[in-house]
């Protein structure tokens, strides 16, 4: 499950680190994009699509979104469809099967959802993904990961998100929130978050994530992510 969970952060399109001022520069918690009202539900890879076809039952399936994001369907090959709300998908097949059907009248539907997690490590109880359940916040969070050790230093805990296809650093000051001086460093968790726990305080952070992700991550770095 951690090699599956951290396939689906990295394989997604980042910029390559090595260029990329996010992770050079720690982000402030300000500049993060806020929360909006509902929005559509986006698919996302580990979500269990059920594709229903009205006048050919024939194709219907279930489809389990891959980590890169795309599904392989009869007729027409594959297609990306993370990202996409269900009736985005809706129109975009309808599209893809007008040459090939009479009447591509088309239901997605997800009956199940497997890209609501995010990963929590370092000086933790239990390190490792998250559920994110009910607006998780970050110290809700670190609570389901048995807490913080004494040895963790919570006011210099490091949120990483991506933010437009690229991931950001951006340091968090949990102290302040649990104390309530500062409620608002407590921030919602999205799908793919990843919140560190360190030691002591990380003075160079670019250092710190190359680090991190070359020691951590056990997966290969060949595919679109370079250090």
């Amino acid at each position: 499950m951690l090699n599956r969970f951290f396939l689906l952060l990295l394989s997604l399109p980042l910029a390559a680190c090595s260029t990329s001022p996010s992770l050079h520069h720690p982000t402030p918690l300000a500049s993060l994009p806020q929360p909006t009202a509902v929005q559509d539900y986006q698919i996302q890879p580990g979500d269990n699509l059920d594709i229903r076809f009205y006048y050919n039952p024939e194709l219907n399936e279930q489809q389990q979104v891959r980590p890169d994001g795309r599904i392989t369907l009869q007729l027409i090959g594959e297609q990306a469809v993370a990202g996409r709300t269900p009736h985005e998908l809706e129109t975009a097949l309808r599209s893809k099967y007008t040459g090939e059907l009479k009447q591509p009248e088309i239901a997605v539907i997800v009956r199940g959802f497997g890209g609501q997690k995010a990963y929590v490590d370092g000086e933790v109880g239990r390190p490792g993904m998250v559920d994110l359940t009910g607006g998780m916040t970050a110290l809700q969070a670190l609570a389901q990961s048995g807490g913080a050790k004494t040895t963790g230093e919570l006011d210099e805990v490091i949120l990483i998100r991506r933010v437009d296809g690229k991931p950001v650093a951006v340091p968090l000051d949990l102290a302040k929130a649990l104390d309530g001086k500062d409620l608002g460093q407590d921030v919602q968790l999205r799908p793919y978050d990843v919140l560190f726990v360190p030691r002591s305080a990380i003075a160079n952070l670019n250092t710190f994530i190359d680090q991190y992700f070359r020691q951590n991550v056990p997966i290969p770095f060949g595919a679109g992510y370079t250090l």
